[in-house]
Parts: C-alpha cells; structure tokens; sequence
C-alpha cells in the first residue's frame, strides 16, 4: 500500500475524510496542514451547502468547454468574447492560459480577440508544439485575415521561447507580431500582475 493510502487509512476520522484530504492536498498551493483545514470546514458545515458544492464542481466539469475558435473557456460552442460582434477579430492577443484572459480583461483595455495556447512549450516537461493549440492559431491568421498578433505569454524563458517559435512560423504571412512591453518584469506572470501594469503593457506593444 502506498504512504497516501496508508495516511488515508489510518486518519482518526476513517478512510473518507484521509481520502478526501487526500484530494485537497493534490491542488496547487494547497499543503497537508491546509488541505486538513478544508475537509474539517467540509465536515462542519450542514449536508445541503456540502451537496452544493460538489454540485458545483459537477457542473463546470459538464458544461464548461474550451471555446471552438480561440480556446478559452466557455460553457457554449463559441465564447462571448469571440462572438462579440464590437470586437476587432482581426487583433488577435496570444496567452498561455484562461486566467490570463481574465487578467488582460480586467484592464478593459483591449478590444480585439485571443487565442488560448493551453500551455508554453517546455520540452523538459516533455510539451511540444503539437501539445498546444499553436496549429489552430496559424489556421485562424491565414483563413481570418488576421492583421496583428500580440505575444502576451508570460515573460519567461519557456513563454518568451513559445512567442518566437509562433512569430518564426508567421514569418511569411502577412501579420504584424508584437509583444506586450516589458512593464510586465522578467520571469513574472501574468496572473499575479496589477490591472495598470497590463494596461501599460497593452497601450505600449512593440513589435517582436
């Protein structure tokens, strides 16, 4: 038996609550000692709000899918954004992940479309090109008559590396590419910036 079960099998409460620790302790930033916290507040609040949120849980694994143009989350075939008939769709502002579109739409700053990678090249975690939703991006340049790619990947070594395999593909097209200006530090990511940082970033792109 492996130490996880062994931890799941000997908690004082029963298997379930070890288990369910279990599962809190695999979430990002979440601890043992945290991930015991939150099946005690699971424990201690009445059976209907618990049923809620597992009810909850169910729902977005059911219904929320990637959008089928950009990638970004949605619970319908395309996403409001893409289907913003106000939004230039020939903007097109490259991110890694979902949350970075939350980030970027917060600043209420840009007014074109995105495109969703789901993720950066990173071959020592064993992601390739053909991993991320990098073929689906050059289809939409070419069939869309896209005008301009804004790199919004995050500012590391991995992202900045993704930024240039994409803009080395787009050579030939005729596309503009720039990236977010460097406001944003090195080695950040977008997730943790502020909304007026991201705004600078937007208002003064370069281009790449």
């Amino acid at each position: 038996m492996s130490l996880r079960g062994r931890e799941s099998q000997s908690h004082p409460y029963g298997t379930s609550v070890g288990q369910l620790i279990d599962q809190f302790a695999t979430l990002p930033g979440i601890g043992r000692k945290s991930a015991e916290r939150l099946a005690h507040y699971i424990l201690s609040i009445p059976e209907p709000q618990a049923r809620q949120l597992a009810d909850a849980i169910n729902a977005v694994k059911k219904s929320v899918r990637p959008c089928s143009i950009c990638y970004n989350l949605t619970e319908q075939e395309v996403c409001t954004i893409c289907s913003d008939s106000r939004r230039d769709k020939k903007l097109v502002c490259v991110v890694e992940q979902p949350r970075d579109v939350v980030s970027l739409e917060a600043t209420s700053s840009f007014q074109g479309v995105y495109h969703v990678l789901q993720g950066r090249i990173s071959p020592l975690e064993g992601i390739g090109p053909d991993n991320l939703t990098i073929n689906a991006l050059i289809r939409r340049v070419k069939q869309d008559g896209v005008t301009e790619i804004i790199m919004a990947t995050n500012p590391t070594l991995e992202g900045d590396g993704t930024a240039l395999y994409i803009s080395n593909l787009l050579e030939h097209e005729n596309v503009e590419i720039t990236r977010l200006a460097r406001g944003i530090a090195s080695g950040s990511v977008l997730e943790f910036a502020n909304k007026e940082m991201l705004s600078d970033a937007l208002q003064g792109r370069q281009r790449f």
